[in-house]
């Protein structure tokens, strides 16, 4: 069993910056896709970023050219670089594994291996 562990989340202004990190034990990246999913309050948890095995990164459209996705050379790590925040970016994000084929890489139901979330809150 693979287990995912996220940090980074805070409480920041609109327009601030944050990094998000995904950590597990082993290479799990090296086999899996990584994805970054977040959910707000009464809301269903909703895609925001996949980086494949390949390296290729995908994106929800209310996140480009503000989100990257990244992963660390050794492959237990992937991070969401989160820059010029709103206040409509607040949820709890999680990261997970999948191993989806592309037309499905935004499903969160592919998606297995689940952290347990960290918060992140833009308010002024």
């Amino acid at each position: 069993q693979v287990q995912l562990v996220e940090s980074g989340g805070g409480l920041v202004q609109p327009g601030d910056s944050l990094r998000l990190s995904c950590v597990t034990s082993g290479s799990a990246f090296r086999s899996y896709t990584g994805g970054w999913f977040r959910q707000a309050p009464g809301k269903e948890r909703e895609f925001v970023a996949a980086i494949r095995t390949s390296g290729h990164t995908y994106y929800e459209d209310s996140v480009k050219g503000r989100f990257t996705i990244s992963r660390g050379n050794d492959r237990n790590s992937i991070y969401l670089q989160m820059d010029t925040l709103k206040p409509e970016d607040t949820a709890t994000y999680y990261c997970a594994t999948s191993r989806a084929i592309l037309s499905a890489i935004r499903d969160a139901s592919m998606y297995f291996n689940w952290g347990q979330g960290t918060q992140v809150t833009v308010s002024s």
